[in-house]
Parts: C-alpha cells; sequence; structure tokens
C-alpha cells in the first residue's frame, strides 16, 4: 500500500526507486476566481499539526501523507475512520503530518496549503472534514475545487484559495516533511505508533496500539 521513494532530499528533489506507488503527476486546471483577493500575505511559519484526541494521550499515532498520492486517499478515506472511531479517545492521540513527495508539483503543495488555512481558520476538526473532501475529489483538483470545498465547511474559500496560490502555508509544510525525512520516512503513506513504523492499515495500526498500553 504504501508509495516507495527513497532518498527523499531536503532540497524538495526526490530520487525513485522502484516498486509500486505514487510515480505519476497528477494534473489539474488553475480556475480564476476574480471574485478573490488573491494579494500575498505573511507566510505562517509554525503551526502544530492537526490532531485529534487529547495532547496527553499515552500513545500517538502520526501519520504522513501526500494528498496528491492515490495510496494516501485510500488509507485516508478506507483505514482512518476506523482509526478514529475504534482508537482515537482517551489514551490516543492522532496526528495528521504532511509530506508533500510531491506526487505532484502544484496539487501536493497546494492542497497541503489549502487545508492548513482552513485548520488555521477554524480548527482541527474542520481541518480533517476538508481533508477528506480533498482526497475524496483528488483526479479534480483545481484552485476552484479547493475554493468550493473550503466553503462547504464553512471556511473563507478566497482565503484558503489564496494561501495555495501564494505558500503561505510553505514553511510550515517544509518543516513538517523534513520531520517525516528525520523519522526514516520514505514514501506515503507511513504510520508510526509512538514513534515505531507501522503498516498503513487499521489493523496494523490496533496491532500496535494494543502493544504500546500494555
Amino acid at each position: 500500500m504504501q508509495t516507495t521513494r527513497r532518498a527523499l532530499l531536503a532540497s524538495g528533489g526526490v530520487a525513485l526507486v522502484g516498486t509500486a506507488g505514487c510515480l505519476g503527476s497528477v494534473t489539474g486546471g488553475g480556475a480564476t476566481d476574480t471574485d478573490c483577493d488573491l494579494s500575498a500575505r505573511p507566510t505562517v511559519q509554525s503551526l502544530p499539526a492537526p490532531s485529534m484526541g487529547p495532547d496527553d494521550a499515552a500513545v500517538t499515532v502520526m501519520s504522513f501523507e501526500d494528498f496528491s498520492c492515490p495510496h494516501c486517499r485510500t488509507y485516508h478515506l478506507q483505514e482512518l475512520p476506523s482509526i478514529e472511531s475504534e482508537l482515537v479517545g482517551n489514551d490516543v492521540r492522532y496526528e495528521h503530518h504532511d509530506l508533500p513527495i510531491p506526487v505532484s508539483e502544484q496539487w501536493s503543495w497546494g492542497a497541503a496549503g489549502a487545508a492548513r488555512a482552513v485548520q488555521d481558520g477554524i480548527d482541527d476538526a474542520t481541518f480533517f472534514d476538508y481533508a477528506a473532501s480533498l482526497f475524496e475529489n483528488q483526479d479534480s483538483y483545481s484552485m476552484s475545487l479547493l475554493r468550493s470545498l473550503a466553503d462547504d465547511v464553512g471556511a473563507d474559500g478566497c482565503d484558503v484559495r489564496a494561501a495555495a496560490t501564494n505558500g503561505r502555508y510553505r514553511p510550515v509544510l517544509e518543516a513538517d516533511r523534513q520531520r517525516g525525512i528525520d523519522m526514516g520516512v520514505q514514501g506515503t503513506p507511513t504510520v508510526f505508533v509512538d514513534g515505531q513504523q507501522v503498516n498503513a492499515t487499521f489493523d496494523a495500526v490496533r496491532t500496535a496500539v494494543e502493544n504500546a498500553r500494555s
């Protein structure tokens, strides 16, 4: 299930080695929204990872994902709902981390930046709602789509579109990406339970959580 791309480079380049994975490029139109103010705003240098569950949880699950990776779409839409409903709670915290490989130079960064704008503008719960909508529409990314999906979850769609266009959250995404590289991430999705890498499936995460609890 995991995308394999070795030698992820901090500079943004990626050397590839082959197994199955997100090796293609996602394309999409950049429709113009003339009623949006797309002027640049100061970049955001830091923002906590979007999370579910208590800050002081005994067990922490971390995922690293690329919004243009189809394997991340499968994980996020098919595995994460069970992780959230059956594991996240009193003693388990879940954190989303961005790791643009990038599968798509435009949308790996742009969709992630839009999602972080939703998080920053509203809250973490809305981030996860928006992230799910992004993955559901992964094959149809456009700037107008990022805006409309943001409007759907109650965010300021024009502001989210502007953030995606202007790279307002690029420093946040770069830092998250580097954290994943430093932890040994070689592809997406990659999941850790208390710092130990596990398969990106509900069953594997559940087993690791149960072991961490014991």
